[in-house]
């Protein structure tokens, strides 16, 4: 099954999607920023899958400047307008790059996280090594998703494999802080 649908996400489509982020999500990137904000070690890389426009590395660099934030999706036109959302931030970027082959070395980050991204992803079950090899240990992934994203499948994946087994996969609802869409779940791998 394909989820991800790039041409929603180049041209006219990433300029809309920018705009929206930025005006009308921008509360819930700030929830979003928060909790991850409490969550990343002191100093920590973080990395963004699925960045989009860039919205929550901007709501962290604000929260943390302390982070090194960098982002990663597979729409060049979504990192351009992460690269120029991110400008004001010294200590965030962001690159094309594909969840099922991240261009980082192993050991990279101390926390990944993913925003309403991991629905889109063709092959969740390719992902889940990857965001084990780019992790350090003792490290997180945090994904926030629709109901219907595909948390099960990366969990399964993750005990199938051995990866993530410092403690039991976690789900969560989170408020989101937005009318039309007052709960998305967080899911959270442990290394």
């Amino acid at each position: 099954m394909h989820r991800n649908m790039p041409h929603v996400f180049e041209g006219r489509g990433s300029r809309l999607y920018n705009f929206v982020s930025r005006r009308v999500l921008r509360r819930m990137y700030r929830r979003l920023a928060r909790d991850i904000a409490a969550a990343a070690p002191q100093g920590a890389a973080v990395l963004d899958v699925g960045t989009g426009p860039g919205v929550l590395l901007q709501e962290l660099a604000r929260l943390r400047p302390d982070l090194r934030l960098t982002g990663v999706d597979l729409s060049a036109d979504m990192v351009a307008n992460a690269t120029r959302n991110l400008a004001a931030h010294d200590n965030a970027t962001a690159q094309v790059g594909d969840v099922t082959a991240l261009p980082f070395p192993d050991d990279s980050f101390d926390l990944v996280v993913s925003s309403f991204s991991s629905h889109h992803w063709d092959h969740p079950e390719a992902a889940v090594p990857e965001l084990a090899r780019v992790l350090r240990p003792s490290g997180r992934v945090r994904v926030y998703d629709f109901r219907f994203a595909p948390f099960d499948q990366l969990a399964t994946t993750a005990g199938e494999r051995g990866l993530f087994t410092a403690e039991p996969p976690r789900r969560d609802p989170v408020p989101t802080g937005v009318p039309f869409f007052r709960r998305c779940t967080r899911l959270v791998l442990a290394a």
